[in-house]
């Protein structure tokens, strides 16, 4: 390798695309269009950065399986950083085995690392702690070594375990301080204020106030019966019911919930679960159909009681009721908890990442671009949706995965 590309090189990896392409800008063999597309995917111009790494991976020859390995990973974080999900997966497994095979373990932990990112987001949480197993952080640079923790305390942070991220983000903060990498310790930051963000709101005998995320962790292990909105289910520390796919069932508990130790009448539990303003007989009888389903359901955690207006809950063995919803509640908070990380998704990506067809994803943006919550930019294939964060939201580390035992 001459000494232009080893010093362009160089300069990528301490974070100076500028100086990289100083060396290589005029160049057009194989290596040099290679740290131009990752210099160019540095300063933010994905598209060229992407022509420019697939251009590299055809000019290498047969006989440098290593480089267009290289290449590989390099055009994955660039579908990564532009929200491309769909991405062959599979393509990027095999230029990481290939890395491996040739010794290239940084770069091989890399490759892990990008996947484990994706899984990250999309909530596969089982899966990306397996893939991070696979890597031990000792040997990598610092920059690899930051990434590595990093991954390590989103995983923690999704579970609800404080202490493990908060030891994961020191962890962090000392590897890119070793670095040097403006970017990286500002990445290192930005996910260690997410402890310090209201993740959730606690709604208890008429008030609410918003809890950190330990906070969410120590209500959860609580001796409090917990109906939480975040996840559609009622809980105590030991036993989880979800009612996700009995949505009537979780609107009356949750008003029960709300109201508790109160009751509410029979004309409030119509209008929350069926959106009736005035009820009839015909409702108050299928009122009393799902509030059997519900006293079933909930069983061997509360009791409901008929009261003279109508119905109350009666915790079993916990000492209080409360709800947990989350610090933002619309009707599309989750797509909304997606783009507050302020990249530009599309809405396939955005499918993918909540689990629901593209179809909706699309219905849901535009309701959000009516409402003048979301912009959009491009056309058809390439078009692309954003917000600037919202004020003390939480983004998305508490909505794709359950909480525990959801």
């Amino acid at each position: 390798m001459d000494s232009l590309i080893t010093a362009a090189a160089r300069a990528l990896a301490a974070g100076d695309p500028l100086g990289a392409l100083n060396r290589v800008a005029l160049r057009n063999d194989a290596p040099a269009l290679a740290l131009r597309g990752i210099a160019m995917a540095q300063l933010g111009d994905l598209e060229r950065a992407r022509d420019l790494v697939r251009r590299a991976a055809r000019a290498f020859g047969p006989n440098e399986a290593v480089a267009r390995a290289r290449c590989i990973v390099a055009e994955a974080e660039i579908a990564f950083v532009s929200r491309d999900l769909g991405w062959p997966a599979k393509a990027l497994d095999a230029a990481r085995t290939t890395l491996e095979q040739h010794g290239d373990h940084v770069n091989a932990a890399h490759a892990r690392h990008l996947e484990a990112r994706r899984l990250l987001l999309i909530g596969h949480l089982d899966e990306a702690e397996r893939l991070l197993a696979g890597v031990d952080p000792a040997p990598l640079p610092p920059a690899s070594r930051a990434t590595h923790a990093l991954m390590v305390a989103g995983i923690a942070i999704r579970r609800l375990r404080t202490d493990a991220a908060q030891a994961a983000l020191a962890g962090a903060a000392r590897a890119a301080r070793d670095a040097g990498i403006p970017a990286l310790t500002a990445e290192v930051e930005s996910a260690a204020r997410v402890l310090g963000t209201p993740a959730a709101r606690l709604l208890a005998r008429g008030a609410e106030r918003p809890l950190l995320l330990e906070e969410v962790e120590a209500l959860l292990a609580s001796d409090v019966l917990v109906v939480d909105a975040c996840r559609h289910a009622v809980r105590s520390a030991l036993t989880v019911i979800p009612l996700a796919r009995r949505p009537v069932l979780f609107v009356l508990a949750r008003t029960l919930g709300e109201a508790w130790p109160a009751d509410v009448s029979r004309d409030a539990l119509v209008a929350r679960a069926f959106g009736a303003r005035q009820a009839d007989e015909s409702h108050r009888a299928r009122l009393r159909v799902e509030i059997g389903r519900l006293r079933r359901a909930l069983r061997s955690l509360a009791g409901i009681t008929a009261t003279k207006r109508g119905f109350a809950l009666v915790p079993r063995r916990a000492r209080e009721v409360v709800v947990l919803a989350r610090p933002v509640e619309d009707e599309h908070a989750a797509v909304l908890a997606f783009l507050a990380d302020g990249e530009a998704w599309s809405s396939s990506a955005l499918a993918l990442a909540l689990g629901a067809s593209q179809r909706t994803a699309q219905r849901a943006l535009d309701s959000l671009a009516a409402a003048g919550k979301v912009q959009s930019y491009g056309r058809g294939r390439a078009r692309r949706w954003m917000t600037p964060p919202v004020p003390g939201f939480t983004t998305t580390l508490l909505l794709p995965a359950p909480l525990p035992g959801g």
